[in-house]
C-alpha cells in the first residue's frame, strides 16, 4: 500500500498526506522513504507554491478502533524488533527527512488533525506553519520511553518557544490541546469542528498569489538568521534581497500597481 499520497492542485497548493490510519500514521521505514520522494516531488515542481502535510483518518468502516492522528510518532512495534544499529541508521533517515521538510524552498503547513506525538510533533516543527483541529493532542512524550526527541525536536521546538517552556514540555512530556498548544506559540491557527481544510485553505490563500521567488528567498533569510548576530542577519537579508530584484516577477508586480490590477506571478 502507499503510505504517502501525494495531491498537487491546479491552485498551486499541493497535499502530502500521511496514509497509515490503522497504525495512526505512525513513522515506519517505508513511510519515511516515501515522504522524503514526496518532498523532493514538490520541491522539483515549480507548479507548487504551497505545501500542506497532514494525516489520514480511519475508513468509516474501520469501526471506529483507531483515533485520528495527523502521525502518533515512531512505530513502535517496528522499532522493537530493530537492533541498536538499526534504530541509529533509521533516526538518520527521518532526521535528514525532516532536514529535507525543513529546507524546502516553498512554504509549509502542517494540518494537524488529531494525535501528533514524538515524531509526528517533530514534523509538525518541521514545517513553516502549523493550524491544528481544537480536538487534537500534540507534544514529545520521549523522556518518559528513555529517550529523547531524535529528529530536531530538542531543537526546533526551543527555537519557537524559547528554552525555558520547550524545557518543560519535553521533560514533562506533557501533551497540549489546539487551545493550550496556540496560547504559547506552537501553532498558528486553532480550527473548530471539521474546519481544518477551511482553516488552511484561509492561511495558504494569501500566500499563494505571492511571487514564489520573494517567498524563498524570505525564507532563506528568515531560517538562515535565527541563529546569527544580527548583523551577519541583516547581510543575509541583503543577499536575498538581490536575488528578487533583476526577476520577472518584480517587475509585473511594479506594472500591476501602475495599471492597477492583481499581478500574475510566475516565479521567474
Amino acid at each position: 500500500m502507499q503510505e504517502i499520497i501525494l495531491e498537487k492542485g491546479e491552485d498551486g497548493l499541493a497535499f502530502i498526506t500521511l496514509n497509515r490510519p490503522a497504525r495512526m500514521n505512525a513513522l515506519g521505514r517505508q513511510i519515511v522513504e516515501e515522504l522524503g520522494q514526496a518532498i523532493a516531488a514538490v520541491e522539483a515542481d515549480p507548479g507548487v507554491r504551497v505545501v500542506v502535510l497532514t494525516g489520514s483518518s480511519p475508513s468509516p468502516g474501520s469501526g471506529g478502533a483507531r483515533a485520528e492522528a495527523f502521525c502518533a510518532g515512531a512505530d513502535l512495534k517496528e522499532r522493537r524488533d530493530m537492533a541498536p544499529e538499526q534504530v541509529r541508521h533509521f533516526v538518520n533517515l527521518l532526521r535528514a527527512t525532516m532536514g529535507s521538510l525543513a529546507s524546502l524552498s516553498k512554504p509549509t503547513i502542517a494540518a494537524i488533525n488529531g494525535f501528533a506525538l514524538g515524531g509526528g510533533c517533530e514534523l509538525a516543527l518541521a514545517c513553516d506553519m502549523r493550524v491544528m483541529a481544537s480536538a487534537a493532542v500534540i507534544g514529545l512524550p520521549e523522556t518518559h520511553l528513555g529517550i529523547i526527541p531524535g529528529a530536531g525536536g530538542t531543537q526546533r521546538l526551543a527555537r519557537l518557544l524559547g528554552p525555558s517552556l520547550a524545557k518543560e514540555l519535553i521533560f514533562s512530556g506533557r501533551r497540549l490541546t489546539g487551545e493550550a498548544a496556540q496560547r504559547v506559540g506552537l501553532v498558528n491557527v486553532v480550527a473548530e469542528g471539521g474546519g481544518l481544510e477551511e482553516a488552511v485553505r484561509a492561511l495558504a490563500g494569501p500566500i499563494l498569489t505571492a511571487a514564489p521567488i520573494a517567498l524563498a528567498q524570505a525564507k532563506r533569510a528568515i531560517d538562515g538568521g535565527l541563529d546569527v548576530a544580527l548583523g551577519d542577519g541583516l547581510k543575509l537579508e541583503e543577499r536575498c534581497y538581490d536575488v528578487t530584484i533583476p526577476t520577472e516577477d518584480r517587475l509585473e508586480a511594479l506594472d500591476a500597481f501602475r495599471n492597477k490590477r492583481r499581478p500574475v506571478f510566475k516565479g521567474r
